[in-house]
């Protein structure tokens, strides 16, 4: 059976003209990643977290780096993986100075009998495991910066308008097929609701 790696780098409704080509660039190289592992005989999980972890790294992805703010200015991020072979699955929410949420949501599909940890307990396990804590700040960008003020100055108050949460959404699907026919999928994004 040949592989099949399929990646959607988002559903944010307005896309920058300047933004379309880094974007579409960035799904390219999470695709290539992904691709290649299954192409060597890797497994479909660890395709998708390569994979994901190329869009964490990227600023013009709503996650890891480049994740959109929450109302504090802070990067709060949640991410989870799901093995096809015995559905297995890990996941992670509410996760803070981590780069790449994905690693850790797999760690906890893995390493422990949970299948998902939140916050504070994400983060002490984070740190059993030996991932690397961040600064915040670092995990924030300028432009989500100046669209965290706009939206505050729009709507006149600290928190999002959850009216419309289609406008400020951003959801990614990462869908793997791998060569031995197990499926590995990995949903994230977040409603500002």
């Amino acid at each position: 059976m040949n592989p099949v790696l399929v990646v959607h780098g988002g559903a944010v409704r307005i896309v920058d003209k300047d933004q379309k080509e880094p974007v579409r660039q960035g799904i390219i190289r999470a695709a290539t990643v992904g691709y290649n592992i299954l192409r060597e005989g890797g497994s479909a999980v660890d395709a998708v977290e390569s994979a994901v972890t190329v869009l964490e790294d990227d600023p013009e992805f709503n996650a890891g780096f480049g994740s959109v703010l929450n109302t504090d200015g802070e990067v709060e991020m949640d991410a989870s993986i799901m093995n096809g072979k015995d559905l297995s699955a890990g996941a992670v929410s509410a996760v803070r100075c981590v780069a790449n949420p994905i690693k850790l949501a797999r760690l906890v599909m893995e390493k422990t009998p949970h299948c998902f940890l939140t916050d504070q307990g994400a983060a002490k396990f984070a740190a059993a495991m030996g991932i690397p804590e961040v600064p915040g700040k670092q995990l924030v960008t300028e432009r989500n910066i100046k669209l965290l003020a706009k939206e505050k100055h729009e709507k006149d108050a600290q928190k999002l308008d959850c009216q419309n949460p289609q406008q400020n959404a951003s959801l990614h699907l990462l869908l793997c097929l791998g060569s031995k026919g197990h499926l590995s999928l990995k949903v994230y994004g977040l409603c500002p609701c």
